[in-house]
């Protein structure tokens, strides 16, 4: 899929996938710290955890496709690298909503897993959350540079 309505399909993706990861992110680790904002959250993180990393390779699919638009640059290619591992962050983001998931389900059934298991997991969303926000970030940030140049 390389336009959507005429316009290149990556631009349109990459802003859901700007806004998916930090809220994705924010509401896992919600969901993680909170155990209110987990019985009322975790079905939507898990949701938005799902379309995020389903749609993040359609994005990087159809940004290589966009990318033969344009001259070869020192910053269209950072961009490229930077773009291309963002599935090793979401998929982790995949990972904690499941975990979390399973630490909410067990809950609910009066089974609950050890504390100590539940804080590693509330530790390693937090640290995938943040690490998913930052790559995004930097995604964007290089793709902005490498559109409109270095802007001082």
């Amino acid at each position: 899929m390389s336009t959507i309505n005429g316009l290149p399909a990556h631009v349109l993706l990459v802003h859901v996938i700007v806004v998916f990861v930090p809220l994705t992110a924010l509401t896992l680790v919600l969901c993680a710290v909170w155990p209110g904002a987990r019985q009322r959250l975790i079905g939507p993180a898990v949701v938005l955890a799902v379309v995020t990393a389903a749609l993040t390779p359609v994005a990087i699919a159809a940004g290589e496709t966009f990318e033969k638009r344009f001259s070869p640059s020192e910053l269209l290619q950072q961009h490229t690298d930077l773009g291309g591992a963002m599935n090793y962050f979401v998929a982790p983001l995949l990972v904690a909503a499941a975990a979390l998931l399973v630490v909410q389900i067990r809950e609910r059934r009066r089974k609950p897993l050890n504390r100590q298991i539940v804080w590693v997991i509330a530790v390693l969303t937090i640290v995938v959350s943040i690490a998913a926000t930052v790559q995004i970030y930097r995604v964007g940030e290089s793709g902005s540079r490498a559109v409109w140049g270095q802007m001082t």
